[in-house]
């Protein structure tokens, strides 16, 4: 049987019975228009908003012809920075029309983040929010290009730290910088030459062709542009809907943001590509909203991260809201935990809830579970490899390991990325001579081809003659019920207060140190978290130095930084060394 390892290697290949499509995202959304025209495409909840297919597909050509207007061709890159909204929409699909590359920035970015995303992919138009929940971004822009507010002739920006950026398009009325234009004034670019030359533009474009720029999510250091093509997104959407059993009937609540994959692709492409309805509860992930909306829509399908899930389930007056259309979905992003599962099942009605493994470089799904897989595999695993996908698992010389075995995952096939973007060194780092995609992640696949995601390779810290995956010790200390949250890292092995016999410093090892966020109102010591590891854990995976803290330094989409965490401490180490020395 097809998804499951051959012989008794760590290699699995995904069933093929569902050939691909070679397809490009306007000619995706063109099928769906011819077949579902009049029926909702979008509701946008808390806008009281409904969109037809036939006016998505109208309104994001006008955007398209519009770009044109602005001189945009095949290949150029468009910024989006907003919250959830219907000209995300519009932008995405307008586009991919013309061929050009929408950029996905997160509205929580910072200045030197925008700054750093605009200028690597060199964005000639940027779609910018005036404000939303994460701060005043037209503010921020001002700050890193004090040019917007000269006086000129004509809205064209010419700015010294972002020298390639020429179009700010400003979302919602208001007044507007000198050298930026209101949407609804780019709008009126568009010209009916310009929408008659759409057609054959969007025919002559190659489904290979990048549409997407995603910014990974920079927890090791500088973000990574990943380029996805057409060919990419398009397809995982459609598998990703088989797995959830989605049809034109359906009703997908999208509650996360846009800018990831779980919105754009999972959310998004899945309703172009089945005729299912996409559902908006607000610009913002907000509980109260999103159970409004499941409620008055009859949502059926519901994607999230564990947080997510989390603020939902523990929200008071989840009660007071019907979720009983809720029948499936996606939990991804981060491990699941299993008592939030089993809720999600019993308060939310979700069934059939699908748990997921993928990454932005995957395109983003890589393995997901099955409707009718029981709640424990779903809990402990990832599910099976996607159709028309490879998978194997390797040790450090790259072989494949037997099944049940330890290693690194690797990943093959149509969905994996394009590469970073004009960054031929890390492209060519990230593959091997056949193509194959190495994750980073430490992962082991069962005699039934499940997957089960262990941690990540650059993450394990040799403790003695064994290595130990910080992600096992962080859900080991998760489990004392003082503790909100963990992050655990290796550290260099110091020597311990009132001792003199450690290793000199060229000869020592690692040692694990854990950063952990208490419960509300809780206090700890950092010997009762050593004594509860002791208790409940192995000796290698209790910890040496413990920091209680406040929050975690996170990137702007919310990942921990553990580079920064253990910069913090060697720093931090070494003082005290010097100090006691």
């Amino acid at each position: 049987m097809l998804r499951r390892p051959q012989g008794n290697l760590s290699y699995v290949s995904g069933v093929t019975d569902d050939p691909l499509r070679f397809v490009t995202l306007s000619q995706a959304l063109d099928e769906t228009v011819a077949a579902h025209g009049t029926r909702a495409a979008a509701i946008f909840s808390s806008e009281r908003e409904v969109m037809s297919w036939k006016e998505l597909q109208r309104q994001s050509d006008d955007v398209a012809a519009a770009l044109l207007g602005l001189g945009l061709q095949r290949g150029d890159r468009i910024g989006m920075c907003s919250a959830n909204r219907r000209e995300w929409l519009l932008a995405q699909f307008g586009a991919a029309r013309i061929g050009a590359v929408l950029v996905n920035l997160n509205p929580a970015y910072r200045s030197t983040e925008l700054e750093f995303a605009l200028n690597k992919v060199r964005c000639r138009v940027l779609i910018l929010a005036r404000s939303t929940a994460a701060g005043n971004h037209l503010g921020m822009l001002r700050v890193l290009a004090p040019e917007l507010d000269q006086p000129g002739a004509k809205p064209v920006l010419e700015s010294r730290r972002l020298p390639h950026l020429r179009h700010v398009i400003v979302l919602g009325e208001g007044l507007v910088p000198a050298r930026a234009e209101r949407f609804s004034d780019f709008l009126r670019r568009g010209s009916a030459n310009g929408k008659r030359r759409l057609a054959a533009l969007a025919a002559a474009l190659d489904p290979d062709d990048a549409v997407s720029l995603q910014f990974t999510g920079g927890t090791t250091g500088a973000p990574k542009a990943v380029a996805l093509s057409h060919f990419s997104i398009v397809n995982n959407a459609r598998f990703a809907a088989r797995a959830m059993q989605v049809g034109e009937g359906d009703k997908l609540c999208i509650a996360g943001p846009l800018h990831q994959s779980l919105g754009l692709v999972l959310g998004v492409l899945t309703c172009v590509t089945t005729g299912a309805t996409m559902v908006f509860p607000g610009p913002d992930f907000d509980p109260l909203r999103t159970l409004d909306a499941v409620s008055r829509h009859r949502c059926t399908v519901l994607h999230g991260g564990p947080a997510l899930f989390q603020a939902l389930l523990d929200h008071p007056e989840l009660p007071e809201y019907d979720t009983s259309s809720l029948r499936t979905g996606i939990v991804a992003g981060a491990p699941c935990p299993a008592d939030m599962l089993e809720r999600a099942v019993q308060l939310l009605c979700l069934d059939e809830l699908t748990v997921v493994y993928g990454m932005t470089e995957a395109g983003p799904v890589t393995f997901q579970t099955d409707v009718d897989d029981p709640l424990e595999l779903r809990v402990a695993t990832v599910g099976r490899v996607h159709p028309n996908i490879e998978v194997k698992i390797v040790d450090p010389d790259d072989r494949i390991v037997p099944v049940g075995r330890l290693g690194e995952l690797c990943v093959r096939g149509y969905s994996v990325m394009r590469g970073y973007w004009e960054d031929a060194k890390r492209t060519r780092d990230a593959f091997d001579e056949t193509g194959w995609m190495r994750t980073g992640d430490l992962a082991t696949l069962d005699a039934d081809g499940y997957c089960r995601i262990v941690g990540r390779v650059r993450d394990r810290v040799l403790r003695g003659n064994r290595l130990v995956c910080p992600e096992a010790v962080e859900a080991l200390i998760r489990r004392h019920p003082k503790v909100q949250d963990a992050q655990v890292f290796g550290v260099p092995e110091v020597k311990p207060e009132g001792r003199s016999d450690a290793k000199p410093e060229g000869n020592r090892g690692e040692d694990l140190c854990a950063w952990i966020v208490l419960a509300p109102g809780a206090a700890a010591s950092a010997e009762e978290i050593r004594a509860f590891c002791r208790a409940k854990g192995e000796a290698e995976q209790v910890p040496g130095p413990v920091r209680f803290v406040a929050a975690f330094p996170v990137t702007a989409s919310g990942k921990a930084q553990k580079f920064a965490m253990r910069a913090s401490m060697v720093r931090e180490m070494k003082a005290r060394e010097i100090k006691t020395a």
